[in-house]
């Protein structure tokens, strides 16, 4: 397996975050790329490559130029209009409101969808490369990989075309299906027409909204979810059953909103629904989006997987047959993160061997 590191990710280091309302310390921390590179190592994985960053036009892909710019500058407008600190938006333009100012608060509020994706100096290098990292893991794919894992920090599910969120700044499933989904020349007569060139698999406790956005419209890849009901947990406004994809994406999204407290069996049952949608549509590359927060023990989440989940959830995954792609997300037990990532690499390489 091809393993790939954003080897810039140390610079995202937010002192906090606002959780709640509690200005809490931030659980997106680079310690998460520590402690899953040593589970690594020391399981075998191994050489690791550092993936070069993203460059501009590869992120304008799949995101625009006016956010892209908001990004790169965003820290240092910031600062130049004296405010200290992190950027953290503080209002939002909600409909009935006038997109007017230009001043770096009101572009926070533009930007950025909620209080979880702080904006230090070093936050679009670590991005830019942690998307690399995805991109390298696609292009691992074109050349005939089987399996890549692309370990990106800062993640990016919830990072929509023109807006972060959620602990994310630039979409690297969303970049990296794109990749693999452009791959694939319109003439290519070996390819059936109607099928998803790729499909993603978000895996995360949280639905990945950002990822459903960017492609909601499209039928070139397939978009969907396992994650908590967005009627009781973040996001909240996307994430629902009857999202289905709308114009040429109409059918090509599918959501499975699941209870809180769910367990290893009940899990793996939903998850062989979604394995057998992305069968009968008949992709030719996958992307997981794999987040560890639904095991049992993470702070962020309610659902109750064990380790031994993930080793099934690699291998049932496996059983696709498809190059498959894994692009880390979330999880934030620190102490079980590398062991979990480890057991998803290996259920899904031992079913392969």
């Amino acid at each position: 397996m091809k393993i790939f590191v954003s080897a810039e990710h140390y610079r995202h280091d937010p002192p906090f975050e606002i959780l709640d309302g509690q200005t809490v310390p931030y659980f997106e921390t680079p310690q998460r790329v520590a402690i899953i590179l040593a589970a690594l190592r020391a399981a075998g994985f191994a050489p690791l490559a550092a993936a070069p960053p993203a460059t501009i036009a590869e992120l304008g892909a799949v995101h625009t130029a006016d956010y892209l710019d908001y990004l790169a500058h965003a820290h240092e407008r910031w600062q130049a209009a004296g405010r200290h600190g992190p950027v953290v938006p503080s209002a939002w333009p909600l409909p009935g409101l006038r997109l007017r100012s230009d001043c770096p608060q009101a572009a926070a509020g533009r930007y950025t969808f909620d209080l979880s994706a702080p904006i230090t100096a070093g936050t679009f290098v670590a991005a830019q490369s942690s998307a690399g990292a995805a991109l390298a893991g696609a292009e691992a794919l074109l050349q005939g990989e089987r399996y890549a894992y692309a370990l990106c920090r800062p993640p990016g599910h919830h990072a929509a075309a023109n807006m972060a969120g959620g602990y994310c700044y630039l979409n690297n499933a969303a970049l990296a299906a794109d990749r693999l989904a452009r791959a694939i020349a319109p003439g290519d007569t070996t390819w059936t027409l109607r099928a998803p060139a790729v499909a993603v698999l978000d895996i995360d406790y949280h639905h990945g909204n950002g990822t459903q956005s960017i492609f909601y419209e499209r039928n070139d890849v397939l978009t969907i979810s396992l994650h908590a009901d967005p009627a009781r947990e973040y996001p909240y406004f996307l994430g629902y059953a009857d999202e289905r994809g709308a114009g040429a994406g109409e059918g090509y999204n599918l959501n499975f909103p699941l209870s809180a407290g769910i367990g290893d069996s009940a899990y793996l049952a939903a998850l062989e629904q979604a394995l057998q949608a992305i069968a009968d549509y008949g992709p030719r590359y996958l992307v997981v989006s794999a987040g560890f927060d639904t095991f049992h023990a993470d702070p962020l989440g309610d659902f109750e997987l064990t380790t031994a989940a993930y080793t099934a959830i690699g291998a049932a995954i496996a059983r696709l047959g498809l190059p498959t792609l894994f692009v880390q997300e979330g999880g934030y037990a620190i102490e079980a993160l590398g062991t979990n990532v480890v057991a998803l690499l290996h259920g899904a390489t031992a079913y392969a061997d």
